[in-house]
């Protein structure tokens, strides 16, 4: 598969439903705003690629639908409903500030065939080459993978390894990944950087957040994909403003999960 020689090191950028809602019950149109007015800062050296969960987080905002008892089919619904909502919010955002998007829904079966592996690197680097971001999104009214597990995070890091990324960032609720110790102390330490995979997992609890499916546990395993495709993760914290800036610079607490 040819990659982009555009020179420019690939970020993948997974943004989770309670970063992009700021863990309220409604998208918040100033983080989008943060994550535009950083990728407008960085795009000289970077370019990017997101995968966006929040189509659910948009509907709930619009909709309150009949279950009749099946619960993922409501979940699919809302999600079909909150799409065109969220790519709208994302589009006139990135516009004010010069900046393309387009839309790429992605299932998990799409990773299992090669002619489909091949047809999304082809897209996505005709579209990241004519500078475009593409905002990636499980395609949630014919899959339930990502509603039950894990929140786009384990889809961000197949798609990092398939687009054959730099580097992954995860943007979440936290400061990247605490010491189990620190964890039952008024005072939560962050593991700043680590390639021992299974260490990680022995200080994680089973935490859940908010609006998300996922929780550490995911992203560890996602971590664990992107490694094995030679691909550092940073998980950070999304909440803040300009967390990626901050990254970068080494101005904040986040995990660096190095490679082996």
């Amino acid at each position: 598969m040819e990659m982009a020689k555009s020179g420019k090191k690939r970020i993948l950028l997974k943004i989770g439903s309670n970063v992009l809602t700021k863990e309220t019950n409604h998208i918040s149109r100033g983080k989008i705003e943060d994550i535009a007015s950083q990728i407008a800062e960085l795009k000289d050296k970077y370019e990017f690629v997101i995968v966006s969960s929040g189509a659910i987080a948009v509907a709930k905002q619009f909709v309150e639908l009949e279950s009749n008892g099946k619960e993922i089919n409501v979940k699919q619904a809302l999600a079909s409903i909150g799409q065109p909502h969220l790519m709208r919010i994302y589009q006139e955002t990135f516009r004010d500030l010069g900046l393309l998007t387009s839309q790429c829904l992605l299932s998990y079966s799409d990773f299992e065939k090669e002619q489909s592996k091949n047809n999304i690197v082809n897209t996505i680097n005709i579209l990241v080459e004519n500078d475009y971001i593409p905002i990636i999104n499980e395609n949630d009214t014919v899959a339930t993978d990502e509603i039950k597990f894990g929140d786009n995070d384990k889809l961000s890091a197949l798609t990092a390894v398939l687009l054959s990324a730099d580097l992954l960032i995860i943007a979440t609720n936290t400061n990247g990944i605490y010491t189990k110790e620190s964890m039952d102390t008024d005072e939560v330490v962050t593991i700043a950087e680590t390639s021992d995979i299974q260490e990680l997992k022995n200080h994680i609890l089973n935490s859940f957040s908010s609006h998300g499916t996922g929780g550490m546990k995911t992203k560890i395993q996602a971590s664990e994909i992107a490694q094995k495709g030679n691909i550092e993760t940073w998980v950070v914290n999304g909440l803040k403003d300009n967390f990626m800036v901050n990254a970068i610079n080494n101005k904040s607490k986040f995990t660096k999960i190095k490679l082996n």
